[in-house]
Order: structure tokens, then C-alpha cells, then sequence
């Protein structure tokens, strides 16, 4: 049997802390909790659980935090949870099941993170593999008969363990007005990163926040290396921003190069010039574009875009 360490971050989590630790703490070998500034009664909860408590000063930077809380670690399997989480009966048995018959080649575990439409989460699924059990010490080996390399690519094991998400609120406020941080601190934002921060604006934004990041993603679009999904991403972002801030110039610009664009027009666009034309008392051609968004297209960062809300769109257009 593989030995597991729960690893946590947390800061101000004392209503829901013991509710997470309770359906884990028996699972594992070693709890490591690392609090990043709490002014409730967290890490006394904590304390309950495990002396494993560490304080880091609180920087900004999420990795920082939990490459810190790695380095206390010390059996041979890391499980990362955050305090919203929680594991019922069925998938407590499978998480224990799984330490019995892991493989030790298995360097990642991915389990089903849950419920996520519940809470209006940026994701537009309720159910995702996420990496949640990582070995902690890697060991490297030679493949291949002939013509030998080091593997570099970990070995991934897909785990039918179900992670339930309970969050108590969204942290959309707190996210966008960090990768707002980092446009402004000259950050590069990569495919990732990028795409979030979209996506981010999409389900969640404001609508200042995601005039706020007009001229970023327009700089994206025109950014060399860039690859068509990222740049089509960042016309959903510009178009929507230039309908909402009133100016119809950069609208159409935008609009009409995402169309020209190799990649398929994605339902966020379509959206967008329905909404623009309803805005015009266009109500005719409001009702094609919501039509196509809702049956002739996919979407891309909100799901919404293609289903209720243009559904929505094209009734008010009756």
C-alpha cells in the first residue's frame, strides 16, 4: 500500500475546514497544512488534525504557496485538497482502494472534480479530470530498445475517485484582478493562462472588468506565436468589450476578422452580434445571429453563449 500525504494551502477557512479534513484525514499518512495569514480560528481547527502547520507569507503567487507546502511532505505520495472540498462514503472506499493497488509507476493520479455548474464555476462542465495524487519523488527511467531516451512525459493514471466542490463563494473578483496584476507587471500570459483569464471574463467578468481588458487581448490577437484558438479566444473577449464600451467601429473590425479567420466562428461571437443588432432595434438579424449561436456553431469559453442565453435572445426577438 502507497503512503499519502494531504497537502493544503488555506487562509480564513474556519467554516468549512473541518468539514473538508473530516472525509480525508483517515485516508491519508500525514497531514501538512500551510496557512498563508488567517485572522479566524483556522489553523486552531487545523491543530485538531495535525501539527503539521507551517506559516508562509502570503506573496500573490498560488505555486509559490503550494511548492512550500510540497517541501514538508515527506511520504511517498502528495494529495493536494482545498478546504472546499469534500469526499462522500462511496469515493472515500475508492480512494482507499486505489492506495491498495496503485502501481509504482503511476507518477500522477487524476480524479473527477465535481459539481462545478452548481456554483456557476468559469468551467462549462460539471464534471473534469484534474491531477490531484502526484508522487513526490520522481525517478527517472531509460525506454525503448533502441535509440533510448529518458522518459519525460509522467505516467498518468485516470481514477474513477469523484472529488465533490463545495465552494461557499467564487473567487472570479479575486482571479481577474490578478491577471489584470499581471498585464500590468508586463507578465507574459501563456495558452493557459490566456485562455482562463477569457473565460474568466466571459462567465464571470464585469462589465468594466472585461472593458478593462480590451486592449490586452487585442495585443493578443495580433501577438506573434500566438495560435488561431488563442487569437479567436481574444476576439470573443475584443468584440464583446467594444459592444459593451459602445463603440461600433471596433465591433465590426473585430467581428468581421474573427469570420474571416480560418477557425469556425465559435457561438461567443454570434452571441455578441445578436446582442448588437437587438441593441440597434435590428431585430430580424438579432434573431439570425442568436439562431446560428444557438444551433449553426460551438462555443468556446462560455457554453452559455450557445445555449440558454441565446436561446433567451432569440425569444425576446419574437
Amino acid at each position: 500500500m502507497i503512503t499519502v500525504s494531504l497537502c493544503m494551502i488555506v487562509k480564513n477557512e474556519e467554516r468549512i475546514l473541518k468539514r473538508c479534513l473530516d472525509t480525508v484525514a483517515d485516508l491519508v499518512d500525514e497531514i501538512v497544512i500551510v496557512d498563508t495569514g488567517s485572522a479566524d480560528r483556522t489553523k486552531e481547527i487545523a491543530a485538531e488534525y495535525t501539527k503539521n502547520i507551517y506559516d508562509f507569507t502570503w506573496t500573490g503567487d498560488f505555486s509559490a504557496a503550494r511548492n512550500f507546502a510540497f517541501s514538508k511532505c515527506t511520504k511517498e505520495y502528495i494529495y493536494t485538497a482545498d478546504a472546499d472540498e469534500v469526499i462522500d462514503e462511496e469515493n472515500r472506499q475508492r480512494f482507499l482502494d486505489l492506495k491498495e493497488v496503485l502501481l509504482p509507476e503511476i507518477e500522477i493520479v487524476q480524479m473527477k472534480y465535481g459539481n462545478q455548474l452548481q456554483f456557476s464555476t468559469i468551467y462549462n462542465f460539471d464534471e473534469e479530470y484534474r491531477p490531484k495524487l502526484y508522487k513526490r519523488l520522481r525517478e527517472f527511467v531509460w525506454e525503448y530498445p533502441i535509440h533510448e531516451a529518458v522518459r519525460l512525459e509522467p505516467v498518468v493514471y485516470d481514477s474513477d475517485v469523484v472529488i465533490t466542490h463545495l465552494p461557499e463563494a467564487l473567487h472570479t473578483g479575486r482571479d481577474i484582478a490578478a491577471f489584470e496584476k499581471m498585464v500590468k507587471d508586463g507578465e507574459y500570459l501563456d495558452k493557459k493562462l490566456c485562455g482562463l483569464y477569457a473565460r474568466e471574463l466571459f462567465v464571470s467578468g464585469s462589465e468594466e472588468e472585461v472593458c478593462r481588458a480590451r486592449e490586452y487581448f487585442k495585443l493578443v490577437i495580433e501577438e506573434e506565436g500566438r495560435t488561431p484558438g488563442e487569437q479567436m479566444e481574444a476576439f470573443c473577449v475584443v468584440v464583446r468589450a467594444s459592444r459593451l464600451a459602445g463603440d461600433a467601429a471596433e465591433f465590426y473590425k473585430y467581428a468581421m476578422r474573427a469570420a474571416a479567420s480560418d477557425e469556425e466562428i465559435p457561438a461567443e461571437i454570434c452571441y455578441e452580434l445578436g446582442c448588437f443588432y437587438q441593441g440597434q432595434g435590428d431585430l430580424p438579424e438579432a434573431a439570425m445571429w442568436f439562431y446560428n449561436a444557438l444551433h449553426e456553431t460551438e462555443s468556446i469559453l462560455d457554453k452559455r453563449c450557445g445555449g440558454e442565453l441565446a436561446e433567451e435572445g432569440l425569444r425576446s426577438c419574437q
